[in-house]
């Protein structure tokens, strides 16, 4: 079992999954700054449009870049278990990494002006199935080659689309190898001129439907492409190496909502598919057990005082039916998390209890971070 202390501690890369709603943001922002605290240099990815991982850290905004977070908010009392940690803090912007992706593998300005500057390809850039979840992975890969960067926390998108996040680079790579990607690609090549024909054909009769200038910005966006299509190939390859790491760690976030935990064990189901594990379960928003007799006992026993007809009986009553109450979800909630907990195997399994208040701010994430840390 490995606990999120061991994680925050010792691995290089925490991806945090999980529908919305449940506390993933909160969940990958207690564990960055757990690992600042911790004396690592850390640093919290969200590709979460919303910014609820800037207004979790109190921030009014937060942009591509990794942005430090002054040590004065999230070590005020100046307590750290260690000195010497960092925390930044980064949201993806999908188009700007994409430029700077192109401005990376182009063979010179003059190319990568060129594709910056076409039409289609300023279409594509951020409004492509899956571009932003490879993106992501860019992002992730580039904190892990050169950032400096100790311990990354990425906050993925809910849970169907993580799943997107995890097989992008398998899925960029699938349309480099795309019949009509190939078949676009040979003009600029030469290389059968039946191809050549064929792509030819192609391309006037989609022409007809959008106009020929929009198949001229294609054409030449593909010409411009050419040359760095090995270097996308190579870093969808490094970055699927990345992901299967030992020093990458997937937490698992949910809730004991039926819903949540349903998604939860899909997406479970999924890591293994694709031979990644869970390393640790979170549940945020657990009701608390508060005694060991079964709620319908102490329902009888409400009862049984409502009847002596005293006020303080009746007061004493009151309080019974509430703790039946609580103790009913408890139990519910334990059930429902049950079959979760046995696909997951060995994963340590946290339980984050309702605080009563929103995690707005760092006072909150501290007090989420003692029941994550504190847990074994």
């Amino acid at each position: 079992m490995t606990a999120p202390a061991v994680l925050v501690d010792q691995r290089h890369v925490v991806l945090c999954c999980g529908t919305g709603g449940v506390g993933k943001t909160t969940t990958a922002a207690t564990l960055a700054i757990e690992g600042a605290r911790r004396g690592r240099n850390a640093v919290v990815v969200t590709i979460d449009p919303a910014k609820r991982l800037a207004n979790t850290l109190g921030l009014e905004h937060l942009s591509n870049s990794a942005h430090e977070v002054a040590r004065e908010r999230w070590d005020p009392d100046g307590d750290a278990v260690q000195g010497g940690g960092r925390l930044h803090a980064l949201m993806l912007d999908t188009e700007t990494t994409f430029d700077q992706l192109v401005q990376t593998y182009a063979r010179n300005d003059e190319q990568a002006t060129n594709i910056l500057s076409n039409r289609f390809y300023r279409n594509i850039a951020g409004a492509l199935s899956g571009t932003q979840e490879y993106m992501a992975m860019e992002k992730l890969y580039e904190l892990h080659d050169s950032g400096g960067f100790d311990l990354i926390v990425v906050d993925t998108p809910p849970t169907r689309h993580a799943l997107d996040f995890l097989d992008a680079p398998r899925r960029l790579t699938r349309l480099l190898d795309n019949r009509v990607f190939r078949m676009l690609m040979v003009p600029t090549r030469g290389v059968v001129r039946v191809g050549g024909v064929a792509a030819a054909a192609f391309l006037k009769t989609i022409s007809r439907v959008v106009g020929s200038e929009a198949v001229d910005d294609v054409v030449a966006f593909f010409r411009a492409f050419e040359c760095i299509e090995e270097g996308f190939r190579e870093r969808a390859a490094q970055v699927t190496k990345l992901l299967a790491a030992d020093e990458t760690a997937f937490v698992l976030v949910t809730s004991p909502r039926r819903d949540a935990v349903e998604e939860a064990e899909y997406f479970a189901a999924r890591l293994a598919d694709g031979d990644f594990a869970v390393d640790a379960l979170v549940v945020n928003r657990v009701h608390q057990r508060y005694s060991d007799i079964d709620p319908e006992a102490l329902r009888d026993r409400a009862r049984e005082l409502a009847g002596r007809r005293s006020e303080a009986s009746n007061r004493l009553a009151a309080q019974y039916a509430n703790l039946a109450d609580l103790e009913e979800v408890a139990v519910r909630e334990r059930a429902a998390l049950a079959g979760l907990e046995d696909r997951i195997g060995d994963a340590s399994v946290v339980h984050v209890p309702e605080l009563g208040h929103d995690v707005h701010d760092f006072l909150a994430l501290r007090a989420v971070g003692s029941h994550l840390m504190g847990a074994d």
